[in-house]
Formats: C-alpha cells, sequence, structure tokens
C-alpha cells in the first residue's frame, strides 16, 4: 500500500494504492461525505478488486486533506477528482482503463464524472437517490447519465432510496442500511462478480 499527495484546483487531495499483482485495470473510488477510507464497505470492494487483479486507489477529497468535516460544493469535488483520476493515469495506471466509483457522496462524483474521466464502468456503493425523507429530490439524473456498465450496491433499508435497474446498470440489494456494514461480504460478493463480467468487455 502506497500514500501519494495530488496537487488539485482546490487544493492537495490524497491517494492510498493498492495494487494487485497484474493488474487488468485501476479502480478509483471515493469516499462519503463525512467518512474515510475505512468504510467497511470501501475495505471490502478494496479487497474485492485487488483480488480480481484489479489496482485501486482511495482517494480523499482536498477538503478532507484539509481537515474539514463538511464536504465542498459539487462543482469542486468534480474538478478535484478528475484531476486525481488524470494524474494517476498518467503516473501509475498508464494504459489501463479505469473504472470510478465510491459510496454515497463519492459515487455520486464518480457518476457526475465517468463521462469526462472515460471511466469504462462505475461502482457505487449506497448511491443516495434523494435525501432521507425527501423523493421529491432525486438525483436519478446523475446516475441515469451513466452510458457505461454501473453496479450499484444498495441496502435494503436505506433511508436515502435506491435507483432502479436500467439497460447498463444493476442493482444488488444486501442487508442493511446505507452504512452497507451488516453484511460486507455480499458487498465483496456483487463486487467481485460485476468486476469479472466488466473486466471481460474491456479486457
Amino acid at each position: 500500500m502506497t500514500r501519494i499527495e495530488v496537487e488539485t484546483p482546490h487544493g492537495p487531495a490524497r491517494a492510498e494504492l493498492h495494487c494487485a499483482e497484474e493488474g487488468r485495470a485501476a479502480l478509483l473510488l471515493g469516499h462519503g461525505a463525512g467518512g474515510g477510507f475505512n468504510a467497511p464497505d470501501l475495505v471490502s470492494a478494496t479487497r474485492a478488486a485487488t483480488d480480481a487483479g484489479v489496482h485501486v486507489a482511495l482517494v480523499e477529497q482536498p477538503y478532507r486533506v484539509a481537515g474539514r468535516k463538511a464536504p465542498a460544493p459539487a462543482k469542486q469535488l468534480d474538478a478535484a477528482w478528475l484531476a486525481v483520476a488524470e494524474d494517476l493515469g498518467e503516473r501509475w495506471f498508464a494504459d489501463l482503463p479505469l473504472i470510478f466509483g465510491g459510496r454515497s457522496s463519492g459515487a455520486r462524483v464518480a457518476c457526475r464524472t465517468a463521462e469526462a474521466g472515460e471511466a469504462q464502468a462505475v461502482l457505487c456503493l449506497a448511491f443516495p437517490l434523494h435525501p432521507p425523507g425527501k423523493p421529491e429530490k432525486s438525483r436519478a439524473a446523475e446516475i441515469d447519465a451513466v452510458e457505461n456498465p454501473v453496479l450499484v450496491v444498495q441496502g435494503e433499508r436505506d433511508a436515502f432510496g435506491r435507483p432502479e435497474p436500467a439497460h447498463n446498470r444493476e442493482v444488488v440489494l444486501v442487508a442493511g442500511d446505507h452504512s452497507l456494514k451488516a453484511d460486507v461480504d455480499a458487498v465483496h460478493r456483487a463486487t467481485s462478480e460485476w468486476l469479472a463480467r466488466v473486466l471481460r468487455l474491456i479486457d
């Protein structure tokens, strides 16, 4: 595991690199609005990816690196994410297909930047479809805009709702709520099976 710092338009970001033995692709994973790299679902997805031969970069947004708890505006999050993706793509993952992903807020960033960052697929852990109790404030447009393969792993009791399956989007329901802590083995299994299919498509 290697930790690096990456300059972005909104201050330094950090990335924690977990390299697979044979890198067939690279998965960039973002954290939730108030959480870090140690979220159980991110740990589980990281393990699934490296087992599948996919390098992983856990990306820490500049606001967290600076010690702030409140997340930056969406445009800043997206710009910082794309700066990190470009840097890692050149310095660490040259010529490898990139997969974007993250949990909650990080999943939204991954979806919004997938086209600009040329992501081959997107992994959404606990995509927050709407604020709790406010289904009218839907964020479906963010995930609907992704044209490449998408996996959504969602807790059955997630108060943030859940996206519907679509022609390019699989939705796997697991026990638990928005934290996805209740069954990390199910998160690992869903991620592993989806990555195997994605890698066959992009190899």
